[in-house]
C-alpha cells in the first residue's frame, strides 16, 4: 500500500496543506489566505485560530485532493513564519490575543530600552541575533505588560507561549504536547543555540517566565500524535522547523557555504556553516537545524518586505490583477527610469535593524510610470538580498559562489535575472521551487524513516533554468550605490 507525507506550510499570508509521496514527489496542494490585521502604523496581527483552521482546512482539503485518506498518511511534517508569536491559555486553548507577526513593530520602544540598558551585547553573545522587534521575546513581554488577561492567567499557571508550530502542534494533538524544535526556538531572544536551551539569563533580562515556554526538541523526531478528527486517523507529527531552515533543508544546501533565498512574504537568504556558529555584531548566526542530537548552524536574516511590496501594488495600489503580471510590466522598459523603491513599510531589518525607517519611492519625475515603480519594486528584492549577502561574506569570510532560489517570486524571469546581475554570480532555480514545504516533507520523512540519511536526499534536488549575470561591473555598482543612498534617506522617519 502506497503511503505518504503531509506537510502543513504555514507561512505568513496563508497556508499550504502538501501530499508527498515516498519519492519526495508532490500528489496535491491546496492553499487559502487569512486576513492581515494593523491596527497602527507599523503594527501587524493575525488571528491564531483563523490560522489554525486555515492551514488545517488546506491540509484536508490536499488529502481529499490526492483522493486518499488520513490512514494512507505516513507522517506529518510542519513548516512555519518564525517568530511570530501567540499565547493562549492552556487549559480552553483559547489565545489570549492576537498572534504577533514577526514584521510587526510594537516593540521598538522595549528594544530601545533594553540597549540602553546596555543588554545588546549580552543577547548578542547569547542568541547570535541582536536586539530587534522582529523576534518573539520582546512581542511577549509586550502582551505580559498590555493584556491583563495573559498577564493574570500567567500567574495563574494556565498561559502558554509558542510560535505558530508550536500553536499548530498544540491543536494538532488536542493540547497533549507543548512543545516546539530548535530552528524556531533560536528565532525568540529566549534560546541560547550555542548550548542548546532556553537561557536564563535572558529571561530575566525580559522578565519572561519559564513555564509558559514549550519543550524543544530535534527537527527530526517524534513530537506527537495528530487526534484521528482532524484526519480520520492518528498520524505521527516526525519533523518540524522554521520556515527558512526548511527552505535551506530542502534545497540540499549541506555543504558548508551554500546558499538559499526564499522569496516570499519577506525574503530570507540563508548560508549554511555547518558545525560552525558564528558570533556576529550583526546577529546573522542562526540555527539551522537538529538532528539526532547534532546542532548545525547557519547565517542570514529576514528582508522584512520583499513580495509584500508586490502584493501592495496589486492591491492598494491596484496596479494590476495578479502579481504574476509585475514580471511583464518590469520587462517592457529597458531600466528603472532612475527610481527606487525603499519598501521599508514595518521598517527595516538585517543588516540596518532601523525600526524607524519608512517606505520610500524616490526618483519620481512627471514622466514617471506605473511600470518603472513595479521595476523598482522588484529590483527593492534583489538589491535587500545583496545586502545580506554581502554583510555575510564579510563575517564568514565565505564568498558566495551561486544562489539557489525559491518561494512564489522566483518564478519571476526579470527579478531572478536582476538577481544574478546585481550579485554577479549564478542564480539557480530549482524544478520544485517550494523548497520550504519539501524541507518539511524531507524532514519528516526522516523521522519516519522514509529516508535514511541526508545524502538520499540530495540526489532527489533537481535544477530548473540557471540565470547567469550578464550587466556591465559599472552599471552594477552605480545602481547599488543609488540604492544604498535611497535606504539612508528613508532611515528613521518613524516619530514617537
Amino acid at each position: 500500500m502506497k503511503q505518504y507525507i503531509l506537510v502543513m506550510d504555514q507561512g505568513t499570508t496563508g497556508s499550504r496543506g502538501v501530499v508527498y509521496d515516498t519519492t519526495g514527489n508532490v500528489v496535491a496542494i491546496d492553499y487559502a489566505e487569512y486576513k492581515q490585521y494593523y491596527p497602527q502604523s507599523g503594527w501587524w496581527e493575525q488571528d491564531a485560530g483563523d490560522v489554525w483552521q486555515v492551514t488545517l482546512k488546506t491540509s484536508q482539503n490536499a488529502i481529499a485532493k490526492a483522493g486518499i485518506t488520513g490512514a494512507d498518511i505516513k507522517a506529518i511534517g510542519i513548516t512555519n513564519q518564525r517568530e511570530t508569536t501567540v499565547m493562549w491559555d492552556s487549559e480552553t486553548g483559547e489565545p489570549v490575543y492576537h498572534d504577533i507577526v514577526w514584521g510587526c513593530r510594537r516593540t521598538a520602544p522595549i528594544v530601545e530600552r533594553l540597549r540602553q540598558e546596555g543588554y545588546n551585547a549580552m543577547f548578542n553573545h547569547r542568541t547570535g541575533l541582536v536586539l530587534d522587534p522582529t523576534y518573539s521575546g520582546t512581542k511577549i513581554r509586550w502582551i505580559l505588560d498590555n493584556v491583563p488577561e495573559a498577564a493574570e492567567k500567567s500567574k495563574q499557571g494556565k498561559l502558554k507561549f509558542g510560535n505558530i508550530d508550536c500553536w499548530l502542534l498544540w491543536n494538532l494533538t488536542c493540547g497533549r504536547v507543548h512543545a516546539t524544535d530548535c530552528s524556531n526556538a533560536a528565532r525568540t531572544l529566549l534560546f541560547n543555540p550555542y548550548e542548546g536551551k532556553w537561557d536564563d539569563a535572558l529571561l530575566a533580562a525580559l522578565d519572561v517566565p519559564a513555564d509558559i515556554l514549550p519543550e524543544v526538541k530535534d527537527s527530526v523526531g517524534y513530537f506527537g500524535t495528530a487526534d484521528p478528527k482532524w484526519f480520520g486517523a492518528e498520524i505521527p507529527i516526525t519533523g518540524i522547523a522554521g520556515d527558512q531552515s526548511a527552505a535551506l533543508f530542502g534545497q540540499a544546501c549541506f555543504e558548508e557555504g551554500s546558499a538559499k533565498n526564499t522569496y516570499g512574504t519577506s525574503a530570507v537568504p540563508l548560508m549554511f556553516t555547518g558545525d560552525k556558529a558564528p558570533r556576529t555584531e550583526t546577529g546573522l548566526m542562526t540555527l539551522a537545524w537538529g538532528i539526532d542530537g547534532h546542532l548545525s548552524y547557519s547565517m542570514g536574516a529576514s528582508i522584512l518586505i520583499a513580495g509584500q511590496v508586490v502584493q501592495w501594488l496589486r492591491d492598494k495600489m491596484k496596479f494590476f490583477g495578479k502579481s504574476s503580471e509585475s514580471e511583464a510590466m518590469a520587462a517592457s522598459i529597458p531600466n528603472n527610469g532612475g527610481i527606487f523603491f525603499v519598501p521599508a513599510f514595518t521598517g527595516l531589518g538585517a543588516p540596518f535593524y532601523d525600526p524607524k525607517a519608512r517606505g520610500m519611492i524616490i526618483g519620481i519625475t512627471a514622466d514617471t510610470t506605473q511600470e518603472q515603480i513595479t521595476r523598482a519594486a522588484l529590483e527593492s528584492m534583489a538589491y535587500q538580498t545583496r545586502d545580506l549577502l554581502e554583510d555575510m561574506a564579510e563575517h564568514s569570510g565565505i564568498a558566495l559562489k551561486e544562489l539557489k532560489v525559491d518561494g512564489g517570486a522566483a518564478q519571476n524571469d526579470f527579478l531572478m535575472q536582476f538577481q544574478a546581475d546585481i550579485l554577479n554570480c549564478r542564480v539557480i532555480r530549482p524544478k520544485d521551487i517550494e523548497t520550504t514545504a519539501k524541507g518539511a516533507c524531507y524532514l519528516a520523512g526522516l523521522g519516519c524513516g522514509v529516508w535514511k540519511d541526508q545524502s538520499e536526499l540530495k540526489d532527489l534536488w533537481e535544477a530548473d533554468k540557471v540565470f547567469e549575470p550578464r550587466m556591465g561591473d559599472t552599471e552594477r555598482e552605480a545602481l547599488y550605490e543609488q540604492w544604498r543612498e535611497a535606504v539612508k534617506r528613508s532611515a528613521g522617519w518613524a516619530r514617537g
